[in-house]
């Protein structure tokens, strides 16, 4: 690292200077991608000798499959452009749980991050996401440093000082954002049963898609919820706004939102600017197994592609193509579980297109075990699985699945 950033312009900004053949490049997800720096290593690509490139969730569709006739990419996830990369056979993916993804870019060499101007002290924060940010920026060679006056300076996130950066550029344009989908008739109905039974006083954490989104626009009757997840959204803004939630009952970070990354729109931003309800902070702390499962009624919420009769949940293969990610889910499933007063939940629609999404046999990988099976919600109800075995575990999802595809799947359910 040295004493002070090198400033550059963005045109001016020369990755070959910058980035070694071979090298193992990673930058923030989703709304924290710093699109001016990505922008300019792809247009550069061919003169780089061949580098690695970690890409999370995408919100900018800045990666498109021919870029990697120089590059290769790595995800743990194949959503937003990701799934054009998924189907050119472009993208490789890594399977494992959320929480060890530090140890995975950790052995970045270069670092691209998206900063909000310094505070008083000098101080650059993140802004958007901690996230795995934090371990790849201990270890690497080179970080490369986006400073956009149109960054939220959010409390928690991690703070950069002018000796943690090598090489600087200034910008001012409009982060990316992720604007969830409206909710169907049937998001909404699977809204409503979630809602109906996570308790007051409940501290959550939600995924990303229509379906959290859609169960946490249904949670306005709730009180004094709390929240400790992966992502914060325009919903839980939404939530915060009513006064649901309060994070006052919280068993640590009383009175603040938790969660390892920004993924909405300028009202997220715009609310998490200098909020001291806000603490982003790095995955080691967001999905901590030990302080998720000791929060008070910890309700985590997640959706699947399919759900077998068994409980077995498939989160990443659609139709032969990787759409999805392993992910936090199993992680927060199984810290719900050990919660005094918490609920593992699985939320999804009961069929895509004219396709039963609960099926006897996934259509691919197991990414949640049925041992840390919990409940399943569909449009049609709620399947408590916890405790049951087989056979009631059968019924149970049968009486949640789609009415046209509920004697098909008794007539093929398999003992197992």
């Amino acid at each position: 690292m040295s004493a002070a950033p090198r400033v550059v312009s963005a045109p001016d900004l020369d990755f070959g200077d910058i980035v070694r053949p071979g090298d193992f490049v990673v930058w923030g997800q989703s709304c924290a991608e710093p699109v001016t720096l990505t922008e300019r290593l792809l247009d550069q690509r061919a003169d780089l000798g061949g580098i690695t490139c970690f890409i999370g969730i995408s919100a900018a569709p800045t990666v498109k499959p021919e870029h990697a006739d120089h590059i290769r990419f790595v995800s743990y996830c194949g959503t937003g452009s990701n799934r054009a990369l998924a189907a050119a056979g472009v993208l490789e993916i890594y399977p494992g749980h959320y929480s060890t993804l530090p140890d995975l870019v950790s052995r970045a060499d270069v670092v691209l991050v998206q900063c909000a101007p310094p505070d008083e002290r000098g101080r650059y924060s993140l802004g958007l996401a901690d996230d795995y940010l934090t371990a790849a920026l201990d270890g690497a060679r080179v970080v490369v440093a986006e400073v956009n006056d149109q960054v939220p300076a959010t409390p928690g996130a991690r703070h950069l000082s002018h000796s943690d950066i090598d090489i600087l550029i200034r910008t001012s344009r409009p982060v990316a954002e992720s604007q969830a989908a409206p909710p169907t008739p049937e998001m909404s109905a699977i809204g409503a049963h979630v809602a109906s039974i996570v308790p007051d006083g409940a501290t959550l954490q939600f995924g990303i898609g229509s379906v959290p989104e859609a169960v946490l626009g249904a949670l306005g009757v709730r009180n004094d919820l709390g929240i400790h997840s992966g992502i914060l959204s325009d919903a839980a803004v939404d939530l915060i706004d009513k006064g649901v939630v309060t994070n006052s009952r919280k068993t640590t970070d009383r009175g603040v939102s938790v969660a390892a990354v920004l993924i909405g729109t300028r009202k997220l931003f715009e609310y998490a600017h200098g909020n001291s309800a806000v603490s982003l902070r790095p995955i080691g702390y967001t999905h901590d197994p030990e302080r998720l499962a000791a929060q008070h009624r910890f309700v985590a919420i997640n959706s699947a592609i399919e759900v077998d009769l068994t409980g077995q949940v498939n989160a990443e293969v659609a139709g032969g193509r990787y759409v999805g990610a392993v992910g936090g889910g199993g992680e927060f499933l199984r810290a719900a579980a050990r919660s005094d007063g918490g609920l593992p939940i699985i939320a999804l629609p009961s069929t895509a297109g004219s396709r039963s999404r609960i099926v006897d046999r996934l259509s691919g990988p197991v990414s949640i075990a049925r041992s840390d099976a919990g409940i399943v919600v569909t449009e049609f109800g709620i399947a408590d699985l916890r405790g049951l075995p087989l056979p009631e575990r059968r019924e149970r999802m049968l009486a949640i699945a789609h009415p046209d595809h509920r004697e098909m799947l008794r007539a093929v359910a398999s003992r197992w």
